[in-house]
C-alpha cells in the first residue's frame, strides 16, 4: 500500500492552484464539465507517464534533467504567457465562436512544459523510489498509479468549480472580466515561476540525494508557499 507521505503529497500538490487549475477552472466556465474532462484525463495520465519515466530512469536522466531544467522552464514559462493571452480573450464574442477546450494530447503533452509538473515529478522519484534496483520499475509503476488516481479528482475539483460559476457568468461583460483576470493570474504566475528559478534556493541537489546511500538518504518534509507552488525541502 502506497505510504501516506506519498498520498499526502501527490493530493496537496495536485489541488494546491497552479497552471493546469487555473486552465482547467476556465475551461470549466467557457465550455462546461464534460468537456472539459479529456483535458483533465490528459494532466492526470500524462503526469502518472511523467513520473513514470523519470522515476523508473532516475539514475540515467537526473544530470540531463539538471542541464534542461533552465531551457525547459524558459520555454513552459514562455507557453504559460501565451495561454494566459488565449484565456484573457476567451470572453470576447469574436474569439468565443472558434475556441475549443484543450484536449487530451495537447493536456498530456503540456506537462513536460509545465514547471510545477516537473517539481512534483523530479521530487516524488527522488523521495518515494524504492532504494533496490531490481525495485526500480515496480516502484515507478506505483508512483504513477498514485499520481493517476490521486491527481484526478483533485483537479476535478477546479473544473467542477469552473462550471457552478457559469450561471454566474451569464452575460458576456461578466465572463469577460472572469477570463481576463484568469489570464492575469496565470501570466503572474508564469513570471513568479521564472523569477523562483533564478533564485537561489539553497536546497540539496537532486543528484546528490540520489548518490547518497539509502540508509543516508535525508526525510523529505513538505511545506506549501502562498502560492500555491509546494516543494520537497530536504532536511
Amino acid at each position: 500500500m502506497p505510504e501516506f507521505a506519498l498520498l499526502s503529497y501527490v493530493a496537496v500538490m495536485s489541488i494546491t492552484p497552479g497552471p493546469n487549475n487555473l486552465m482547467l477552472t476556465a475551461s470549466g466556465v467557457n465550455f462546461g464539465f464534460r468537456r472539459t474532462i479529456p483535458h483533465m484525463l490528459g494532466i492526470s495520465l500524462g503526469c502518472a507517464f511523467q513520473v513514470f519515466l523519470v522515476a523508473s530512469l532516475l539514475s540515467l536522466l537526473l544530470d540531463g534533467i539538471q542541464a534542461a531544467r533552465l531551457p525547459l522552464a524558459l520555454l513552459g514559462c514562455a507557453y504559460l504567457l501565451w495561454l494566459s493571452w488565449k484565456i484573457a480573450r476567451a470572453g470576447q464574442p469574436e474569439a468565443g465562436a472558434a475556441a475549443k477546450p484543450l484536449g487530451f494530447v495537447g493536456a498530456a503533452l503540456f506537462q513536460w512544459l509545465n514547471p510545477k509538473a516537473w517539481v512534483m515529478v523530479i521530487n516524488a522519484a527522488i523521495l518515494f523510489m524504492p532504494p533496490a534496483l531490481e525495485q526500480r520499475w515496480l516502484g515507478a509503476s506505483m508512483l504513477a498509479l498514485v499520481f493517476a488516481v490521486v491527481n484526478l479528482p483533485c483537479i476535478g475539483v477546479w473544473a467542477w468549480a469552473g462550471e457552478r460559476l457559469r450561471a454566474w457568468l451569464s452575460s458576456p461583460r461578466a465572463l469577460l472580466g472572469f477570463n481576463l483576470s484568469m489570464g492575469v493570474l496565470m501570466a503572474a504566475t508564469a513570471l513568479w515561476l521564472l523569477y523562483d528559478e533564478f533564485q537561489p534556493h539553497g536546497r540539496t541537489q537532486p543528484a546528490e540525494i540520489a548518490a547518497a546511500p539509502a540508509a543516508a538518504r535525508p526525510v523529505g518534509t513538505m511545506s506549501v508557499f502562498d502560492s500555491g507552488l509546494s516543494v520537497i525541502s530536504v532536511k
